[in-house]
């Protein structure tokens, strides 16, 4: 299987999150695998962004995010729900790409299981929909993404021509104006903001 190499992860954040689009988030569990293709994602710079985790510096909570890019940085929100962002930079470099929204491939009926939803177009078009759908939880955080385990991101296996979208950042008050949303054009999986 071809998984996305440290190398991708180690670049500039916006370069990053534009480039996860069309890729394959892979989450394999005892009962079965999803792979669900990214279709939205917000870019968080660390230092120079007022919405990031790493604004303020390094904390335990937010580690992951000055290391190695390629690593699942995994938290819990408002008390319900866990959101997946990827790491990304160089050592020393916070960033982080929220994943938004994803478009399941495979695995529809384990995803359905999971979040106990019937409409398909609202099984994943949000941060906190789309990790209860693929079992994401903090067992999840610091899973080196470009090995085999648990979960994993891969390119899909045929190319895809489709046009992003850029936009400001949604669910924020600090740093909401930056144009770090990215998603693809047209598809039903999208968040509604």
């Amino acid at each position: 299987m071809n998984l996305l190499s440290r190398d991708f992860y180690a670049r500039d954040t916006l370069v990053v999150a534009g480039e996860l689009l069309g890729k394959c988030v892979v989450r394999r569990t005892s009962k079965g695998s999803v792979v669900a293709k990214i279709v939205e994602v917000e870019a968080y710079k660390g230092k120079e962004d007022p919405a990031s985790h790493a604004y303020r510096g390094m904390t335990p909570r937010n580690h992951l995010m000055f290391g190695e890019g390629g690593f699942a940085y995994v938290y819990f929100i408002y008390g319900n729900h866990y959101c997946l962002n990827i790491t990304t930079e160089r050592v020393g470099v916070p960033g982080a790409v929220l994943v938004r929204a994803v478009e399941i491939q495979h695995g529809t009926e384990l995803a359905r299981q999971n979040r106990k939803v019937k409409s398909l177009t609202k099984l994943t078009n949000g941060p906190g929909k789309l990790t209860q759908a693929l079992k994401i939880t903090k067992r999840q955080n610091g899973l080196d993404l470009t090995k085999l385990g648990d979960l994993f991101i891969i390119p899909q296996d045929h190319d895809e021509d489709f046009e992003t979208v850029t936009t400001d950042r949604v669910g924020i008050k600090a740093g909401a104006k930056k144009p770090w949303r990215f998603y693809i054009k047209g598809n039903k999986f999208v968040s509604k903001p």
